[in-house]
């Protein structure tokens, strides 16, 4: 059998599509653990690559964290924080949110960066103030960028939320890992497709986003 008959094989199969184990359950699993991980990054990153951005300061600070966030390997940090904290969430929401911060830090504090001082010295030459300059210049033209390092970050995300199945939680990644204990590949094969599918969904997802958030001159400039 071939990868295709493989995934054939789980999808056709009635027992995927209901109960604990079937793909809606396991689905809605990894989506929960995906945009909540997001989510927590995105508050994290967001303010602090705005702030930094817009104030010039601490680049060299966030190279060293997304440095030392990539480095960190994800699945040993999710068996250090299960040794640690036990059952639950946490385990799994810390490595990703771990992952996910330095891309959306970088990503922002370098769309900022990249805005044209012009408008940026006009707007402070007319007295607004700085909160206004941010929110009101640079953001506008630094969205694309922005959302870039939010849509890499959720990818990334999407693909690692799988880890979850090491600590008995569910989602996508418990047809993989039990598919490889009981060498069922229709099972492998047919989690891997799914997010596989996933991450192509996000991607459709920011492109929507981006083409609803960022203004049309924006965009054609960019």
């Amino acid at each position: 059998m071939n990868v295709l008959d493989f995934a054939r094989a789980f999808f056709s199969d009635g027992a995927h599509w209901h109960g604990y184990d079937g793909i809606p359950t396991r689905f809605t699993e990894h989506l929960t653990f995906s945009v909540e991980a997001l989510l927590i990054a995105a508050a994290i990153g967001l303010p602090v690559g705005l702030l930094t951005g817009h104030y010039g300061r601490g680049g060299n600070v966030l190279a060293l964290i997304a440095t030392a966030g990539r480095a960190l390997p994800s699945f040993g940090l999710l068996v250090l924080m299960f040794i640690w904290s036990g059952f639950g969430t946490l385990p799994v929401m810390i490595p990703l949110v771990v992952l996910a911060v330095p891309p959306i830090l970088v990503t922002t504090y370098e769309a900022i960066r990249s805005v044209d001082p012009s408008p940026v010295d006009a707007a402070r030459g007319m007295g607004m103030p700085e909160t206004r300059v941010l929110f009101q210049v640079e953001v506008p033209v630094a969205l694309p960028l922005v959302l870039s390092g939010m849509r890499t970050a959720a990818i990334q995300i999407v693909s690692t939320a799988t880890i979850a199945a090491y600590v008995s939680l569910g989602g996508l990644g418990r047809y993989i890992i039990d598919g490889l204990y009981q060498k069922n590949y229709d099972k492998v094969v047919g989690g891997a497709t799914l997010v596989a599918g996933l991450a192509l969904a996000t991607l459709v997802v920011f492109w929507a986003l981006s083409r609803l958030t960022v203004s049309p001159g924006v965009r054609r400039s960019g």
